[in-house]
């Protein structure tokens, strides 16, 4: 993954220094989305996918800790997110903390942004080697858990936020039936069992050859769903 397509979720609640950051970061190649809270976060974690996120950890309600640790302990699709805390307090015990609650680095304030690009470009090389994700071949298909992508020959087809959401969580459980209710508490957003069959439906037409016969994307009778790839 480049630079230049990473999405990054810049989490605090100081209005100066988040506008600040996110030119920073823009000018040096990142996509930025910003949140002023941890909620505003999370409503931005359903509706986009981030490569990491930059958390303060002193906000009101809800302090970057807290939000950190429920990321890691939530949703698949969330629970991977490489994380970097900022803070204002420097000692020690403070940075333990916040590594132990799943942070994977940890930057005080003040800093030099030129501190920060060089921490989330090694953050970046650390997840990326950690974290091969294989491609998926599904027939013609494959699917890339890498970048999120699915492709017939080559060419990219075109996946809703839900289709793509719904389908890396089932690459990522690949070979194990998913039920419903397991997807639903996957997701963790606005979706019931009547959505998830009809986003089963589409999925099916744009990766098996016979959509009525699927082959790759199989119903489990009694159970729900699976994922079985070539490869």
């Amino acid at each position: 993954m480049t630079m230049a397509k990473t999405h990054i979720l810049l989490v605090d609640d100081d209005e100066r220094l988040r506008d600040l950051l996110r030119k920073y970061l823009v000018e040096n190649g990142f996509f930025v989305s910003t949140a002023r809270h941890a909620n505003h976060a999370r409503e931005l974690m359903k509706i986009f996918i981030f490569d990491l996120m930059i958390v303060d950890v002193m906000m009101p309600e809800e302090d970057g800790f807290s939000l950190t640790e429920s990321i890691r302990n939530g949703p698949v699709r969330f629970k991977d997110i490489p994380i970097l805390v900022l803070t204002a307090m420097g000692e020690t015990e403070d940075k333990i903390t916040g590594l132990s609650r799943g942070a994977d680095d940890y930057l005080s304030k003040p800093f030099d942004p030129r501190e920060l690009l060089l921490r989330l470009q090694a953050i970046l090389r650390r997840s990326q080697g950690a974290n091969e994700k294989p491609t998926l071949s599904l027939g013609q298909v494959t699917y890339s858990l890498q970048f999120n992508r699915l492709e017939r020959d080559g060419i990219p087809i075109a996946l809703t936020t839900l289709e793509s959401t719904l389908l890396k969580i089932f690459a990522r459980h690949r070979g194990k039936p998913l039920t419903r209710e397991d997807l639903i508490t996957e997701y963790e957003g606005d979706l019931n069992p009547r959505t998830i069959d009809v986003q089963i439906t589409r999925l099916r037409k744009k990766i098996e050859a016979d959509p009525k016969l699927p082959r790759y994307l199989q119903t489990v009778r009694g159970k729900g769903y699976i994922l079985i790839p070539d490869a």
